[in-house]
Order: C-alpha cells, then structure tokens, then sequence
C-alpha cells in the first residue's frame, strides 16, 4: 500500500499536542511516521511493520529524510512488538486494516495491508495494545471507515479506552461521510466533532481551502 489520500489526511490531522513518544502501527512505506517527525521537531517515533519488504522501504525512507535519526522502524508484528517491552507511548497512530469479509486480493502483502482478522491485526489486538502501552494522558488516534470504526470503538471501549475527538472526512461538502478519525483516551466523555471536505461543491477536480491548508506542508500541488 503506497500514499494514499487517507493517509496523509490522518498524518495532517493528528493531534501531535504534548508529544514525546510516538508509535506508527502498520507503518507501510513510513508516510505517517515521517508526517510526524516533520510536523514536531523532537517526537521520538517508533514504527512497527510486519511485512519485511514494506518494512524495509520504511527504514529506507526513513534514512533518506531530514528525520531519519529520530524514526526507528521495526519489522515485527504487534504482538512481537509488545514483547519487546517497549515504553509507554504519549501517542500512537494506525491506519488499520478493516475490510471484513471483502475480496481478497490476489497480492498477499496488499491483502495484510487492508483486510482485517483473521488474516492480520485485530481491532481488539491494537485496542489492547494501546491501553497497556499508552502513558497517562496519552492518544490513540486511528481511521477508519464508518462501520468498522463503530466496530472499532466498541472493542477500544471494551479496552477502556473512549473516543476524544472525532473528525468526519467527505469527499465534497454534503456528501456522505467516507472515513472517521477519531481519538480515543481513557476518559470518557462526549467527543469534540470536527469535519473535513476534501473537494469543493462547485468543481469536483479543485481541493476545498480546507483541506489545502491541512495539507500545505506536504502537498507539491496547490
């Protein structure tokens, strides 16, 4: 899986307030690790990847950034990760994979990239994992699509964890809502809503200001 529009929404998007130890699940080719060291210039970043060759990519991209002293890739799955024992995280971001049931495709490594259990991560497994390795105060920031995100927020609740902040993405003003980026920490409590349009409603081809200006520092194109 290469940069998708997704990703980098979840990379501009997070809320990197307070950083100290971040931690990219699923990193791919790094985009969201590399976000964040770009976007915070002291952010320690781990980044767990379970596919060897992607992994491989990441630390390659890693080490050809600006950033790469301050990104650490490991090419392990959570589990290993976790046994690892590794310090508490002030943040941890994911892109999960969440196709449940959805044709596989042909490609092993894309499938592990998109389809969810029994193929790969679990949305238990990552809820799991956050509450036991987030320090105090700390955020688990995920995005998915709308559905799996209720069946996402039902397993961190079942973890202890609850929806802080939550942002509707949407193709164009009006449009049904694509994916969710939503925040979870261990207080409960109402979420702050916040909504996103990626194109304007009078030309589909023309980004909104909006998502322009989320994306200035990383997008080449105006």
């Amino acid at each position: 899986m290469k940069v998708s529009t997704d990703a980098c929404v979840l990379g501009a998007a997070l809320d990197l307030a307070g950083a100290t130890r971040l931690l990219d699940i699923g990193t791919g080719t790094g985009l969201l690790a590399l976000m964040a060291a770009q976007r915070h210039p002291t952010v320690a970043i781990e980044a767990v990847e379970i596919d060897p060759a992607a992994a491989a990519q990441a630390a390659a991209n890693a080490a050809a950034s600006p950033w790469g002293p301050r990104i650490r890739v490991h090419p392990l799955g959570l589990a290993a990760y976790a046994a690892t024992g590794p310090a508490p995280f002030s943040h941890i971001v994911c892109n999960p994979p969440f196709f449940l049931g959805a044709l596989r495709s042909p490609n092993a490594a894309r499938t592990t990239a998109r389809h969810a259990a029994p193929d790969t991560l679990t949305f238990a497994e990552l809820s799991r994992f956050a509450a036991d390795f987030l320090a105090p105060g700390g955020r688990l920031t995920v995005l998915l699509p709308v559905p799996e995100m209720e069946r996402f927020s039902a397993a961190a609740a079942a973890a202890g964890l609850h929806p802080a902040t939550r942002l509707a993405l949407r193709h164009r003003p009006g449009g049904r809502v694509l994916r969710h980026i939503v925040a979870f920490g261990r207080a409960p409590g109402a979420p702050a809503e916040q909504a996103l349009a990626i194109r304007t409603a009078e030309d589909d081809t023309v980004y909104s200001a909006d998502f322009r200006a989320l994306l200035a520092g990383f997008y080449l194109a105006p």
